[in-house]
Parts: C-alpha cells; sequence; structure tokens
C-alpha cells in the first residue's frame, strides 16, 4: 500500500476514532482561549462559534484573549497558521514544516502536553480553515452540564477532497420547514453545517416556482435573502444563487429586459455572491441558444456587483434535441463566461456521461436531490408501498448509507456539490454528504457517531447513531415481514424514557421518535388490515354458498373493522405529539390543517398516517357497484373476478409490478448500487388510486428511451398467448409502445387509458416459438422533462389455447 494512502487511512481513523474513549484525558473546562491580534472577520466569527457552542453544552463559557495567560489554566489556541507565532509563541515548532501554499480550507490540530497546562491547538492554512478546523473541536469534544473534556491522543492534519460542499437553503413556501425559520435560526443552522465541513449555501430569490408568501414568513424575502447572505459573508461561505429563468419566452427581446431589470435587483441588494445556478428546467422551458443568450447578458450584470461571481447552467428537462443543442455550444463556442455545468434531476444524460460530452474546461458540479424518497433523482430503492403512499416523498429520510453509496460512485465525476433540500427533513443526509465531501473515504457511522455527539451529548454516541442506521433499514424489504421496526421502536422508547427534559426538546431528536413511531404505526396496521382483507376474501369465497349479498356483507363488515376497531392507537397518538413539538421546535409543518404545510405532499405526512393499506376502498366500491346488479349469477361472476384477480389460467403468469415479491419476469436492470439514479434500470413507482386495487399504486417503470422490460422462460412453444397489462396514468403521460422481443409490435405508439383499465393485446406467435418471450416497453423517444411514462402497474401473460 503506498505511503500517502496509509497516511491518509491513519488520518481517516484518527479523525473519526480518536473522540471515542470513555473519559476525557484533558480536562478544558476552565481553558482560556488565546488568539491572535487582527484576525479577519470570519476567523473571529469561528472563535465565537467556538465559545457559544460550548457554552450551549457545558454551561461554560470560556473567555477569549490575544496574550497567553499569565496563571497556570489549559489553553486553547486558534488562528490562521500564518500567525502561529503570535498564538503558540514557542510552541510553534509543534508544527513543522513549510507554511506556505498549504491545501486551503485545511487545519492542523495538536496538544502540548509539556505546557504548565494542556494547550490545545488549532491552526487554520487559511481562515476557513479555522474555521473548519474549530467545528473539528467541536465534534471531538466531550461536554456535558460542568464539564469540558478531550482526548489527549488528538493530532489531526487534514485539508477537504472536494472544494465545493454545500447545500441549498431555499426560504420559500415550497419547503416544509424553512419559511419558518427567523435569521438567528439559519446562523444556528449555517453553523451547524460549517461544523462538519459545509463551505457553500445556495439560495433561493424571491421569484421562483412558488408561491409568493407563506404565512410562516418572519421577514419578506428579500429581506431574509439579503440577512441570509450576509451571515455567510460573515463566516467567510460561498454563496450561491438557484435562479430558475421563469419567464415565457426569451428569444423576445422586451421579456430579456424585464429579467435583467429584476436579477439586477437581488445582485444588488446581496451583500455576496460567489455564483448563480440556472437550471434549464424543473422549472424552466428555454430553449438552449435562447437561454445561453440571456445567461450570457446576466453574467456581465452580475459582475457588476460582483466581480468574481460565476454562471453555472444545467440542461434539467432538455429533450434529446435540445441536449445535443446545448452540448454543441459548449463544444462550439466555449463560451468564456460560462462558470461550469451542473449535473442534477432531470438530466438525459448520467454523470459519468455527462463528464465525458462536456468540454474539459467546464468543471461538473453535482446537484444531488438527498431530500426526497420518490418520484425523484435518487429514489429509496423497492420501498414498501405502505410507507410509499403514508410517509410519502418528503419524509423524515436518514439514509446514511445509501447516501454514501451515491456520493463515492459519482462524486469523482465532479468538483463538489451543492445538494437540493427542501427542509430539515433530510438533515442526517446533509450531514453525510458534507463529511464525505471533506473525506470520501470517512467511515459513514463513525460520522453518526460524531453527529449524535455534537447535536445530542456524550451519552447518546453510540445509541443515537445505531438508531439512526436502524431507520435506513427500516426501509429495506418488505414492511410485512420486517420485524427489525419493532425493534428500532424500541431502541428509541428506551433512549426517549431516559432522556432529559433538554433531549426531548431537542429537534433532532424528535424527528428520529417521530419516524421510528411512524413506521411502527405503519407496520402495526399492514398486518392488522392485511389479514382483515385476507379473512374478507375468504367471505368472498364461500359466495356460492352463502349467497353474494351476504358474503359481501360479511366482508364489508371484516374490513370496517380497520376503521372501527383501529390497532397501535398510542402509537398514533404519539405521532402527533412529536407532529405538534416538531412544529414548535423548528416549524416543521407535518400537517396542512394543523401547521399550514402548503400541500400534503410537501411533508405533511401527518395527514395520510391513516391511509388504508389493504383493498377496503376498492373493494367497497366493488361492492356497491355488484349490489345493484339484479341478477345473482352476475354478482357471483363479479365476486369471482375479485377472489381470482391474479389467476392468468392454466399456463398464465402474473406479476404485479412495482411489488417486490410479486414481479418474478421483471428485468431489473443494475439496480441501485450501480445504477441509483434509475437510467438504466427498472423502477418502482407510486400513484395512489383510491378507485382501483393496491397493484394498481404502485408500478415499475423506466426512465427516458431506456425501454422496461419482462422475460418470460419455459413456455409452450405450441401454443399462442395474450397479454393483459394496466398501465399507470400520470397528467400528460406519454404514449407507449409495446414490442416481443424487440422485433414484433404487440401495439404500436398509444395513449394509456384513463382511468386506469386492464387492456389485451395479442403477442404475436412467432415471438413465443422458442418458448421464450421479451416484452419491451417504450414511451415516446427524445421527449424532456421528467423522464417518465413508461409505466405498467401490472401483468397478465394468459394462454390462449
Amino acid at each position: 500500500m503506498p505511503a500517502n494512502t496509509v497516511k491518509k487511512l491513519c488520518l481517516s481513523i484518527l479523525f473519526f476514532t480518536c473522540s471515542s474513549a470513555d473519559a476525557a484525558d484533558l480536562d478544558l473546562s476552565k481553558a482560556r482561549v488565546v488568539v491572535p491580534r487582527g484576525l479577519s472577520g470570519p476567523e473571529r466569527k469561528a472563535v465565537q462559534m467556538l465559545i457559544e457552542e460550548v457554552e450551549k453544552r457545558s454551561g461554560i463559557r470560556w473567555t477569549s484573549v490575544e496574550s497567553w495567560p499569565a496563571e497556570s489554566v489549559p489553553v486553547i489556541g486558534v488562528g490562521p497558521a500564518s500567525s502561529l507565532n503570535m498564538f503558540a509563541g514557542k510552541y510553534a515548532r509543534e508544527f513543522p514544516g513549510e507554511r506556505r501554499d498549504l491545501p486551503p480550507e485545511g487545519y492542523r490540530i495538536r496538544i502540548i502536553k509539556s505546557a504548565p497546562a494542556p494547550a490545545v491547538f488549532v491552526a487554520g492554512n487559511d481562515a476557513r480553515g479555522v474555521l473548519f478546523g474549530v467545528g473539528r473541536l467541536l465534534r471531538t469534544l466531550q461536554m456535558k452540564r460542568g464539564a469540558v473534556g478531550l482526548p489527549d491522543s488528538l493530532a489531526i492534519t487534514t485539508s477537504p477532497k472536494y472544494p465545493l460542499r454545500g447545500h441549498q437553503l431555499g426560504y420559500r413556501p415550497k419547503t416544509n420547514s424553512y419559511d419558518g425559520w427567523s435569521l438567528p435560526v439559519w446562523e444556528q443552522y449555517i453553523r451547524d453545517l460549517s461544523v462538519f465541513g459545509t463551505n457553500a449555501v445556495e439560495l433561493i430569490p424571491p421569484r421562483s416556482d412558488d408561491a409568493a408568501d407563506s404565512p410562516h414568513f418572519p421577514l419578506p424575502p428579500m429581506e431574509m435573502m439579503m440577512g441570509m447572505s450576509q451571515l455567510l459573508a460573515d463566516y467567510g461561505l460561498d454563496v450561491w444563487i438557484w435562479y430558475p429563468a421563469m419567464d415565457q419566452d426569451y428569444s423576445d427581446p422586451k421579456t430579456v429586459e424585464l429579467a435583467l431589470n429584476e436579477w439586477r435587483e437581488v445582485f444588488k441588494n446581496l451583500p455576496r455572491i460567489d455564483a448563480v445556478f440556472v437550471p434549464g428546467g424543473d422549472p424552466g422551458h428555454t430553449q438552449p441558444k435562447h437561454l445561453m443568450a440571456l445567461l450570457e447578458k446576466q453574467t456581465q450584470l452580475l459582475r457588476r456587483f460582483h466581480p468574481k461571481a460565476q454562471m453555472w447552467i444545467s440542461p434539467q428537462s432538455f429533450s434529446r434535441e435540445w441536449t445535443d443543442q446545448f452540448l454543441n455550444i459548449l463544444r462550439n463556442d466555449q463560451p468564456s463566461w460560462l462558470g461550469g455545468v451542473v449535473f442534477g434531476p432531470q438530466v438525459r444524460l448520467s454523470l459519468p456521461e455527462l463528464r465525458a460530452a462536456v468540454p474539459r474546461k467546464y468543471p461538473i458540479r453535482h446537484y444531488p436531490d438527498i431530500t426526497h424518497s420518490r418520484q425523484c433523482q435518487y429514489p429509496v430503492p423497492d420501498w414498501d408501498m405502505a410507507y410509499a403512499i403514508t410517509e410519502a416523498r418528503e419524509v423524515i429520510n436518514p439514509r446514511p448509507l445509501a447516501q454514501a453509496q451515491i456520493f463515492r460512485l459519482l462524486q469523482p465525476h465532479t468538483i463538489g456539490f451543492i445538494a437540493y433540500s427542501e427542509g430539515c427533513n433530510d438533515d442526517v443526509n446533509k450531514i453525510v454528504w458534507s463529511a464525505l465531501g471533506w473525506d470520501p473515504e470517512a467511515d459513514v457511522v463513525g460520522v453518526l457517531r460524531e453527529y449524535s455527539r455534537y447535536f445530542l451529548g456524550e451519552r447518546y454516541t453510540d445509541t443515537f447513531a445505531q438508531g439512526l442506521l436502524a431507520l435506513e433499514r427500516n426501509w429495506q424489504g418488505p414492511l410485512l415481514t420486517n420485524r427489525h421496526v419493532s425493534t428500532a421502536l424500541a431502541q428509541f422508547q428506551s433512549m426517549e424514557k431516559t432522556a432529559s427534559p433538554r433531549d426531548l426538546l431537542n429537534w433532532r431528536f424528535q424527528q428520529a421518535l417521530y419516524r421510528a413511531y411512524y413506521d411502527a404505526y405503519n407496520r402495526s396496521r399492514l398486518i392488522y388490515e392485511t389479514e382483515l382483507e385476507e379473512r374478507a376474501r375468504d367471505s368472498l369465497r364461500q359466495a356460492r354458498k352463502t349467497g353474494s349479498l351476504a358474503a359481501m356483507s360479511t366482508a364489508e363488515f371484516v374490513l370496517e373493522r380497520a376503521v372501527a376497531h383501529p390497532v397501535a392507537q398510542n402509537w398514533r397518538a404519539r405521532i402527533f405529539e412529536l407532529a405538534e413539538a416538531l412544529y414548535q421546535s423548528i416549524r416543521m409543518q407535518l400537517s396542512v390543517e394543523r401547521y399550514k404545510a402548503i400541500s400534503i405532499g410537501r411533508g405533511a405526512n401527518l395527514d395520510t398516517v391513516d391511509m388504508p393499506l389493504n383493498n377496503r376502498l376498492w373493494l367497497k366500491q366493488r361492492f356497491d357497484e355488484l349490489r345493484k346488479l339484479p341478477e345473482e349469477t352476475d354478482r357471483l361472476k363479479g365476486i369471482d373476478e375479485i377472489v381470482n384477480w391474479t389467476n392468468p389460467g392454466p399456463g398464465g403468469f402474473h406479476d404485479d409490478l412495482g411489488n417486490v415479491t410479486m414481479e418474478p419476469h421483471l428485468v431489473r436492470g443494475p439496480g441501485f448500487e450501480k445504477d441509483p439514479a434509475f437510467l438504466e434500470s427498472a423502477l418502482t413507482g407510486f400513484a395512489y388510486q383510491p378507485a382501483g386495487p393496491t397493484s394498481w399504486w404502485t408500478y415499475a417503470e423506466s426512465l427516458n428511451d431506456f425501454p422496461l422490460k419482462m422475460r418470460y422462460t419455459n413456455l409452450d412453444p405450441g401454443a399462442q398467448y395474450k397479454v393483459r397489462v394496466v398501465y399507470a396514468v400520470e397528467a400528460a403521460a406519454p404514449s407507449v409502445r409495446l414490442v416481443a422481443d424487440d422485433t414484433y409490435e404487440v401495439h404500436p405508439f398509444i395513449k394509456k387509458e384513463s382511468p386506469m383499465r386492464p387492456v389485451e393485446f395479442d403477442i404475436p406467435p412467432q415471438a413465443t416459438a422458442d418458448g421464450e418471450l421479451t416484452l419491451s416497453w417504450h414511451r415516446t423517444p427524445g421527449l424532456g422533462g421528467n423522464g417518465r411514462g413508461c409505466q405498467v402497474a401490472e401483468v397478465w401473460l394468459i394462454k390462449k389455447n
């Protein structure tokens, strides 16, 4: 193993394990903070953060001085490496080596035990290095009420791997919490992120794809944006703006002039801007040649107020034609005003493909969606339907191991990232990305332990970290058989039982409890409602003996027990209590009615906590329809259809796509581990359909022009087959085509049936003559947008003879 690799490995191990000792070796409770004269504004902020964050956790307020104390007390020296002699004095020799050309943003931490009293030194390579060194010290300190300690083995020399490590923090109504935050809350959160190495924040202008106002706003959007920019400037962090081009026609000079005037006000009023990122779509709908012409003018305007600021663009939502046009502009014109290209959601190309296609002079920035769990860039693989329709898209979503997988697979193609976020629901994911942006080889469990220690306290270092991993495991595999969910709740209940009042008021603790209770409540209801439906179906199977009307009445009575005699009501009550606590502590809006969330889909999953998890609504609707039939034979026929819904007949096959336990013929592709965006893999999608069976609430889909495939073997070569298929439907869904064995057309491009219903097509006999069959679905090729539309909910392959 190369020496530098060994060194990096050792530093990484030290980075995440040196602070896990059972007891602190150094008592720093009475320490003084020594700083050099002439600190810059961001360096002074770093020192202020150190003193204030220690006081919050220990009740001890350190003092800051500019000279070595006369008395024998522990010293914490903080400052830039260029001023070592001023704050380290004779101990500067402990920092050997050339002090020029040190890596940007890096720092060194040393402990001197030979001094009259212990001395800890944090020497930043630059102003940011001072901030991040202080952050590292805070993560390592062992703090409790009345005591501050530190392992005496601490010795760190480190600098970040990626120069850009940021998160989008948008003050707008669409978010699940940010619109309720005041400037002091923002400052605390910016501190929290910087402690783990975040160096950039992306703001959102007053006009975007959003409502103009929110009932939660403590300040008007422009005033808040200015205040946040100033906060970031105070800490020396980069300010990016996500600025969508929202107007209809930028080929119109009048529209361009209006846009220049609007953007000018933002550029003029913000004290710091380092870069502006304009998405090509989501939102946006401008042809690349017109968008690039607009951005050239906006770049000139931007640099009047911020001379070093950059302009970046993404090809999000571009059609194949527009993607080609965009790439040709980059290759042929090579605009000098363009700072770089962003890879975000709804880009047709994979990140490696985009890097290969874009000229090397333009860096690539990742814009990962770490906030959503379904219908997004990096969805939870094979998520259980019960979670998807209740906890939904914007749930509290710690996915540390999955986020690390995404990061390590894709990040090497970029200079870094600014992650897409819609609120504090993704807090754990932010910290994981920031930590890996500093050191991609960092131990994720070690990151979680530091997260738990710093934000909750020393006693939670391991237990809360393991709890976060447990929440991620809750989402793996079918919920019905995932007994781990109950164990995870029991673990969190143990922490809850012994928690102090201060712990229970901690919004990060509340978030984890909310998820643990919600997951367990979901599983309890799923087990109960699945058993009720099976009992109801048993009644329907007796219809020819009992009569159709009696069978349906008995079945409906059984199904209604889910409402009349619900389960786990104590867990449900705790979910509601925690939702209220989260609104009070961090302004999470988990309900539209109670907390004025902008919509249910924006994190308001308290409103969907009791969504039915079986076919109760569909069966009741079918019963109502069947009762209207005058003939018993027709009613019995309808009941037979319900009971035998999944039966394809002798020699046939049935797949409930989107249900991982019932889709044996689906060609899954590389899957999440190699293709986390599912650009070349089958993906599970969800769409709640109360008028249909639960098999229509999930579906398999493919993205963009990649086909969705099913593969059958051991068919009867002499038989004829037909396919019955239910297409899932989204608004403005594109047409879809079905082909057998990539040769024989089963049906041409057609509009999918809405409302959803089964449709049947004959399979050309040539396709099954060899006893095998591959069905391939294609959506209209070359389209832009979100890439969705090739969506299949249910398939029967039926033997006709």
